[in-house]
């Protein structure tokens, strides 16, 4: 099987087949994977998904990932040099690192202590923070009862504190080393505070040791260009 022979590339024609291509948009779960991408210099090509257009919902995006979700990405050169398409970004950056060697530490006790604080962040991070959104920023807002919000905003600053109560003492949530598990939590913690603007909402000014944790990793180049790719157009 070959890159062409993915229905996707149909809709997305690869310029460079031979690298990694990304279907994806700046979303907090889309630029895990361009951070990732930029930080470990994988080659690859990004390809804009439009939700305005809702090419998530098309049939060829949906070849690729049929629960509709970005990111996902096809490696040309995955498993035995077999083509490997994925998503859900958690998988992908599990992938990526062992794929890299980077940011996923080979000794077992640490790796599996990041894939626990991966799981943190998509299990608990990722769809909390999003209900604030909802119900403080879009449709959601206009709810009289507000009871929802609250539920969501009070779930969310528990995380947060779980979090800043780790990073006391620590560069990064595995200590002098950075990983995926900053790379998944991060843009959420950004996007909550900043696209969302709930950072009053949830009292995330007691929250010192994951605002300066946010700084550092807003300050790394590859941040800095991961969290514009692919551009909106």
């Amino acid at each position: 099987m070959q890159l062409s022979d993915f229905p996707i590339t149909s809709k997305w024609p690869a310029r460079h087949p031979d690298r990694i291509q990304l279907y994806s948009l700046p979303t907090p779960n889309g630029v895990k994977v361009s951070i990732m991408l930029e930080e470990t210099g994988l080659p690859y090509e990004a390809h804009l998904v439009s939700f305005d257009t809702n090419d998530q919902t098309s049939p060829e995006f949906l070849s690729l990932n049929p629960n509709n979700k970005i990111p996902a990405i096809i490696d040309p050169q995955g498993p035995d040099g077999q083509p490997l398409p994925l998503f859900e970004s958690g998988a992908i950056l599990v992938y990526l690192a062992d794929k890299s060697g980077r940011f996923l530490s080979p000794n077992a006790g640490e790796r599996y202590q990041t894939l626990q604080w991966l799981m943190f962040q998509m299990g608990g991070i990722g769809p909390m923070f999003g209900q604030v959104g909802f119900f403080h920023k879009f449709a959601g807002k206009d709810f009289e009862d507000k009871r929802p919000r609250d539920r969501y905003v009070n779930e969310s600053r528990r995380l947060l504190k779980v979090l800043d109560s780790h990073l006391k003492d620590r560069a990064w949530i595995m200590g002098d080393e950075y990983s995926i598990a900053d790379i998944a939590t991060f843009p959420w913690i950004r996007n909550l505070v900043g696209f969302y603007g709930a950072g009053d909402l949830v009292g995330f000014g007691d929250f010192k040791d994951v605002q300066r944790v946010l700084d550092a990793f807003v300050a790394r180049p590859a941040v800095q260009k991961g969290l514009n790719i692919p551009p909106r157009g």
